[in-house]
């Protein structure tokens, strides 16, 4: 991952490079939003690209709510790297096969072989996803109504007893 900036955006008013990356916030300029999402296309966090521009991550969300084209070059950045991890989880979810290479050893000379191995699918994997695809049916909460969908209607019984009636009820 590419941790400083071009010398084009520190040249042009980028912080001094000085041990602590905080300090006073450099002014905003059109070239972070190219920078920040390259950024974010290598897996780089909201934190990481403010460490990166030397300002604190308050600016950084400052300068977001002020800069659609910063905003949107992260937000397209982050998708690559989204999408990579989703179709890792949902590989994993469900089991897939791998094709390796294997290393054996046959009347004393080393063998390599090709081979097909399987990945089992993760049940803990696969809930999770069905959970966040298909909450109606798959959410870990259950909801309890009433008759026809309504309320549940609750009841408190006291049940006072006359200690006359019932000996055994009277302490002596």
């Amino acid at each position: 991952m590419t941790t400083d900036p071009p010398q084009e955006l520190d040249a042009a008013g980028g912080a001094e490079s000085h041990s602590e990356p905080m300090g006073a916030p450099t002014a905003y300029r059109p070239e972070y939003a190219a920078f920040a999402g390259s950024l974010c296309e290598q897996g780089a966090t909201d934190q990481e690209v403010a460490d990166i521009l030397r300002v604190h991550r308050s600016t950084l969300y400052r300068w977001l709510a002020a800069h659609q084209e910063l905003r949107d070059a992260m937000r397209l950045g982050k998708a690559v790297p989204n999408q990579r991890v989703e179709r890792a989880f949902y590989q994993r979810a469900v089991g897939y096969d791998i094709e390796v290479e294997k290393c054996f050893q046959y009347q004393g000379a080393p063998v390599r072989v090709r081979t097909t191995e399987h990945i089992p699918a993760d049940t803990s994997a696969a809930h999770h996803w069905l959970c966040n695809r298909d909450p109606e049916n798959w959410r870990n909460r259950k909801e309890l109504t009433g008759p026809n969908g309504g309320a549940i209607e609750l009841k408190s019984v006291i049940e006072f007893i006359d200690a006359a009636d019932q000996p055994s009820a009277v302490s002596e």
